[in-house]
């Protein structure tokens, strides 16, 4: 009787083997499992798991506190905003005899009011470590007479920054009027500006030709009446992220310098200011009737300011962010440039020209900027000069303080005539 081979037996095999196709050589036999060495990425990753557990665990303590601190920051925004809002809406409803008596100085007093609003806003960023830097001309030294500021626009942190940067130029923002998007006229923040005279305006070609009649009129019946100074404009129409793309179709299509930090300005709303608040020349000095009327109210517009606001490593900070403060402590760096009126073209093709001019200048500033971590000297010089805007802390606490006592002190006074009438 013949034993039949075990599988795994040299007989077994060497029996395989003669039942195998012919030309196909034997798999080389595998390694025992505990033997093989462990494969390469696999330990990376492992590693790598370990490293990124690690980073979380000790970053658990500074995110929590992140959280923390942006929950009671809201609460205080929200607060805040209640007290502050209705304060004023208060104030300037128990005002309006005097409006009807001396509507100067109803808006001065209302122009007062709105520099706080705005200086408790700026100040939301101020202690989140948001501060700013200012570059180029000090508009300190027109912040009496009518400009025009053309901001390049890149995220709601935007308004946010000017806020706090014309803070301590005199009363600048208390006679400023902004344009900005109609969809901020349904923020919190709305009412206020309707009240102080802001003008909102609707984006987009089906609204163009109406908002600038719009627009127009606007200038016509507040900004006289109501003493403004200054107008802060942003020309590009829209966010930096949002019109880039289409801005540069169009450059493209028209044989213009393609732009990357910037898009090209839209004219229509800066020819209309222009129209409307500079005095036509006539042989190189205002007309009579101009002439007359500025003598009795104000010189006119005197100055375009070209502001550019940049950010470090091109992240723009939003609205979310400068409320919050979950960011970390960060300059915005702010350039100036005057340009008197009178260098300006008012014409509509020369005034096109000007502001494509003055994008094209913006771009440059902002690729040295993202390039160096600084703007260019002007011409003529060998280094830029920066000066650090600062708040004062004791101003802050003085306005707060007068917003929460106001507020209490409304509450008291609604609450005692509801009970008389109730």
């Amino acid at each position: 009787m013949t034993a039949t081979p075990r599988p795994g037996t040299p007989a077994t095999a060497a029996a395989a083997a003669q039942h195998r196709a012919p030309g196909r050589r034997p798999p080389a036999p595998l390694a025992p499992a505990l033997h093989r060495p462990p494969s390469a990425p696999a330990e990376k990753d492992r590693t790598d798991a370990h490293v990124r557990m690690a980073v979380t665990l000790e970053e658990a303590p500074w995110l929590g506190w992140i959280l923390v601190k942006a929950l009671l920051r809201f609460a205080f925004m929200v607060a805040n905003n209640l007290v502050a809002l209705l304060s004023y809406l208060c104030y300037v409803i128990v005002l309006q005899p005097l409006r009807l008596l001396d509507s100067k100085r109803f808006w001065y007093i209302e122009g007062l009011m709105y520099k706080w609003l705005l200086g408790m806003v700026a100040s939301w960023g101020w202690y989140a470590g948001y501060t700013v830097m200012e570059w180029g001309d000090d508009i300190k030294a027109v912040s009496k007479d009518e400009a025009v500021m053309l901001v390049n626009h890149q995220a709601t942190g935007d308004v946010c920054t000017l806020m706090m940067c014309l803070q301590d130029k005199g009363l600048v923002v208390a006679q400023m009027m902004w344009l900005m998007d109609h969809i901020f006229k349904y923020t919190n923040f709305g009412i206020v500006s309707l009240i102080h005279g802001d003008f909102f305006i609707r984006q987009g070609k089906s609204h163009r030709d109406q908002q600038l009649l719009l627009l127009k009129k606007h200038l016509e019946n507040n900004y006289r009446s109501r003493d403004r100074k200054w107008i802060v404009l942003f020309p590009e129409g829209g966010f930096l992220r949002k019109r880039r793309e289409t801005s540069q179709a169009f450059a493209k299509k028209n044989n213009l310098p393609f732009l990357t930090h910037v898009t090209l300005p839209r004219i229509g709303a800066t020819n209309i200011i222009l129209s409307a608040l500079v005095a036509r020349q006539e042989n190189g000095s205002p007309s009579e009737g101009d002439a007359k009327e500025l003598e009795s109210k104000s010189k006119g517009l005197q100055w375009i300011i070209d502001t550019t606001i940049a950010y470090p490593k091109a992240e723009p900070i939003d609205i979310q962010t400068w409320i919050l403060g979950y960011r970390k402590p960060t300059v915005t760096h702010v350039h100036y440039r005057i340009f008197p009126i009178k260098d300006v073209p008012l014409e509509t093709d020369g005034l096109s020209d000007w502001l494509y001019q003055r994008f094209i200048e913006k771009e440059e500033l902002l690729s040295h900027f993202y390039e160096t971590g600084a703007f260019p000297p002007p011409k003529g010089q060998k280094e830029a000069v920066s000066r650090e805007m600062t708040l004062s802390n004791m101003w802050i606490f003085l306005i707060q303080s007068f917003a929460f006592l106001s507020g209490y002190m409304w509450y008291k006074i609604i609450q005692y005539f509801y009970h008389c009438l109730f």
